[in-house]
């Protein structure tokens, strides 16, 4: 929509596409519902969306589509619910219809849809952290998948879902806002409890509202850019399937002084084991690889994954859950835990308390050779 300060809508385009790296690209289209009736307003988006983002355009990630205003129902003599003023109501009624024609379009173009607004900035490599999020709960029970908390921002749907939701929008549009009717469209799919990952992969970039040009301040604060904060890694044992070079040793690579782990070579299928001794509540998970004098060595592919339910294995766990995979050879991931005793997963809590926990790294570097590990962090 138009905002009589300025437009975010260029800078969330940039966002989406600058922190994506090519291969990531392949993977999705980026949607636009120009919804704003200012036809003036609506030329000029069309000419500077063309020319910045032509490449997009004509490699089909980037679509572009508005909606006639006769397709949509009436904006008068609507509901007060809320005691909002006329102008509000009818701003907010006409936003959830917008997005409702928006999914529509977006039902036969992909297998899940992504919902961000248009004042928005992303963290790097968030479509791989979303793909790896949705492979891991492929088989579990939700509505929604929520990468921000935001208002309707970094909302997954999965696309046979949005026929559902098109149709609840619009049966209720005058009634409250849409992330409330998103709500209501959980209680009535059986989803109780929102399934939020952290750190958010979105945040609000805009000052003002679209709403009558309303200053608007809203900033996530799990909101992370990059950040490798001190760690406080608690004693634990290494184990390791990786050959070492001379004099290293897989310790230097979970210690918290400046020496590393080197080895020769990095296979598929080699691991890096962390196992604490003594059980503990992991909050947050960061791993770095390469060198930190010309950042060279980085693991060009790597997953973590987290170990649970330990029972008298000496260097494994009874179940593992995927926590990420590395981007540009780093992964600083919160696990999002704040129960205790559980021994299987829940929709509603996907990652628990682990009784002993287990970080592996699978290993390969872009020419298959050796590589630096250093500081892989566990932060309690």
């Amino acid at each position: 929509m138009k905002r009589p300060q300025r437009s975010y809508l260029l800078d969330t385009l940039e966002s989406l596409f600058y922190s994506s790296s090519l291969s990531e690209q392949k993977h999705f289209i980026v949607l636009v519902h120009l919804a704003d009736p200012d036809p003036m307003w609506h030329s000029q988006m069309i000419s500077n969306i063309s020319t910045i983002f032509k490449p997009y355009i004509q490699a089909s990630q980037l679509v572009v589509i508005n909606t006639p205003l006769k397709s949509y129902l009436p904006l008068k003599s609507l509901k007060r619910n809320f005691n909002d003023t006329p102008t509000y109501v009818a701003f907010r009624s006409k936003r959830n219809m917008d997005y409702a024609f928006l999914m529509n379009f977006a039902t036969n173009h992909s297998d899940y849809f992504l919902m961000i607004e248009d004042d928005v900035k992303c963290v790097p490599g968030f479509v791989t952290q979303i793909a790896t999020t949705v492979s891991a709960w492929e088989n579990k029970p939700w509505v929604t998948l929520e990468f921000s908390p935001l208002g309707f921002t970094g909302k997954l749907f999965r696309t046979k879902d949005l026929p559902c939701f098109v149709n609840f929008l619009l049966l209720f549009y005058q009634e409250m806002p849409c992330d409330s009717l998103l709500s209501h469209f959980h209680d009535l799919l059986m989803q109780q409890t929102p399934v939020q990952f952290l750190p958010s992969l979105f945040q609000h970039m805009g000052n003002y509202s679209s709403s009558e040009g309303k200053f608007n301040s809203l900033k996530d604060i799990e909101f992370e850019e990059d950040d490798i904060s001190s760690p406080n890694n608690p004693a634990a044992s290494i184990y390791t399937s990786l050959k070492a070079t001379n004099d290293s040793v897989p310790m230097n690579a979970y210690s918290l002084n400046r020496n590393f782990f080197y080895a020769k070579s990095a296979e598929a299928g080699r691991h890096l084991t962390v196992v604490l001794d003594s059980p503990a509540n992991v909050f947050r998970v960061q791993v770095l690889t390469g060198s930190d004098l010309k950042g060279e060595n980085q693991l060009k592919e790597g997953q973590i994954e987290l170990g649970y339910s330990y029972t008298n294995q000496i260097n494994d766990c009874d179940d593992y859950i995927l926590l990420g995979l590395l981007v540009n050879g780093i992964l600083n991931k919160q696990v999002l835990s704040n129960k205790s005793g559980k021994k299987d997963l829940h929709a509603e809590d996907p990652v628990e308390n682990y009784k002993e926990e287990v970080g592996t790294v699978g290993l390969l570097d872009e020419n298959n050779q050796g590589f630096f590990i250093t500081d892989c962090k566990r932060v309690l």
